[in-house]
């Protein structure tokens, strides 16, 4: 057995002096009682209020207390294995919807390759929290959720030309990313150590082009709050054109720069060292999609592996707390110790009625 507040046993050592203490008053009683009582009022005074019954409710008062006392400091004993409520991991998924995302060095494209497979790695996460910053020169934030259905909904319909501003901002997006991680944190107290309770993580999906910020720099900062970043590079390291479309979805040919010439989009290798070291900064890994592929199998497979390290440290042996029972029996026994004295008056009045007739 053990106590959350063993320091509430301590009272039970003033339990000996309350026995004093009353009877102390039971002595002085019966000597009051023979110094000025006549007979006939004295057996008024005594129905109903005997010794023994003054000794019963003055024992029933001091058990209550005394498991009072034991109630409050907390007993428990025996333990079972439970599995306490559990967050999980909250994901943010930074996903490149710059033009250079339409390229088709992956099939259909870049981009909906990367949302399939965003898809499959909705349904690895089931019960965590997923939110979503869509980015070019700007970016667009889809909160914390676990609605899965409405985010693979928003992911659906969002592409590049719902971007209010081109470009490629990684530093900018993971700085967003930040923001919702953040007011995560915010919705539940942190652990004693001041960290979040749930493992949080950033999985940033590009072709590796950035015009602007300093994206390591970016993930060495969310790095100090405890947050992982994993980096999918997509497309392939020879240029490929980009598509243009109209609004009816039609392809109207290809992207070209101010001088007529083609545009092309290329994973290169000075790209492909910035995403590294994002990566690197934020204690994460780089992938590069396979030529041909967008795929997030092995960042699936690092999110399964944190996903069993916070349920195997969240199914912990717990004792049983029993402090109901003590509490129980002393509110049974103040009650019954009530119900005496009420007994004991009533008693007393009908026996001074029955003496006084």
């Amino acid at each position: 057995m053990t106590f959350r507040a063993v320091e509430w046993l301590y009272a039970l050592a003033a339990l000996p002096a309350l026995i004093g203490l009353f009877l102390y008053a039971a002595r002085a009683r019966a000597k009051a009682g023979d110094r000025f009582a006549t007979p006939a009022s004295r057996m008024r005074l005594v129905v109903g209020a005997s010794p023994a019954m003054r000794a019963i409710r003055a024992g029933l008062v001091l058990l209550g207390i005394a498991a009072t006392c034991v109630a409050l400091s907390g007993p428990s004993w025996g333990s079972q294995t439970r599995t306490l409520r559990r967050r999980g991991v909250d994901v943010v998924v930074v996903l490149d919807l710059s033009k250079s995302m339409l390229a088709r060095d992956v099939r259909p494209s870049r981009i909906d390759r990367a949302k399939a497979e965003l898809n499959k790695l909705f349904e690895q996460l089931a019960g965590d929290r997923v939110g979503l910053v869509a980015f070019a020169g700007d970016t667009l934030e889809f909160p914390m959720t676990t609605d899965y259905p409405a985010l693979e909904l928003f992911l659906r319909d969002v592409g590049p030309y719902d971007m209010p501003i081109g470009g490629t901002a990684i530093g900018r997006a993971l700085v967003a990313a930040g923001r919702l991680l953040e007011r995560s944190r915010a919705a539940e107290p942190p652990s004693r150590d001041g960290r979040p309770r749930a493992a949080q993580v950033v999985v940033l999906i590009t072709d590796g082009e950035d015009h602007e910020g300093d994206p390591v720099e970016a993930a060495r900062e969310l790095a100090q709050k405890g947050v992982v970043v994993h980096v999918l590079g997509v497309g392939s390291s020879r240029g490929e054109t980009i598509p243009t479309y109209a609004p009816d979805g039609t392809q109207t040919g290809y992207l070209r720069d101010e001088s007529g010439q083609l545009v092309t989009s290329a994973l290169t290798s000075e790209n492909e060292q910035q995403l590294r070291a994002i990566a690197d900064a934020a204690g994460g890994t780089y992938v590069r999609a396979a030529e041909g592929t967008a795929s997030l199998a092995s960042i699936r497979r690092a999110l399964r592996t944190v996903q069993a390290t916070e349920r195997r440290i969240r199914r912990v042996s717990v004792r049983d707390d029993r402090y109901a029972l003590p509490l129980w029996l002393a509110f049974s026994l103040l009650v019954l110790e009530g119900v005496l004295a009420d007994v004991a008056l009533r008693r007393r009045a009908v026996r001074t009625a029955e003496v006084r007739s």
